[in-house]
């Protein structure tokens, strides 16, 4: 895997990680080799009546990520993801870049199912 969406409500590695996934203010789209990355900005999917984690499981299909990082995801996010076979790695890290190391040091692993309802 070399790119990761990590939800976050900054605009660095050191921002702290967002355990919403749908409603996440942004991802950190993170070259795992060179660790430079992108900032993808999901305010119009934070606002949405309705359908966040959809939208914001194809914003991130779109950034070309393999992997998401992030506190919980739910039903519908998460099969959207897993029809374009990115895997999803679900952590309590306070912050982007300790999910980052986690992840690295292989102690996060990918899920299987979703871990929350939609709506929560």
């Amino acid at each position: 895997m070399s790119r990761i969406a990590v939800s976050t409500t900054g605009n660095d590695l050191t921002s702290p990680l967002d355990p919403r996934f749908g409603r996440t203010e942004r991802f950190l789209i993170v070259d795992l080799e060179t660790e430079e990355f992108e900032v993808v900005d999901n305010q119009m999917n934070k606002q949405a009546a309705q359908g966040a984690g959809v939208q914001s499981a194809q914003t991130v299909v779109d950034t070309g990520a393999e992997g998401v990082i992030t506190g919980h995801c739910g039903p519908k996010a998460f099969r959207v993801l897993g029809a374009a076979e990115i895997q999803v790695y679900l952590t309590q890290a306070e912050t982007v870049e300790e999910a980052l190391k986690l992840y690295k040091t292989g102690a996060l692993q990918p899920t299987t199912n979703a871990d929350v309802e939609g709506h929560w």
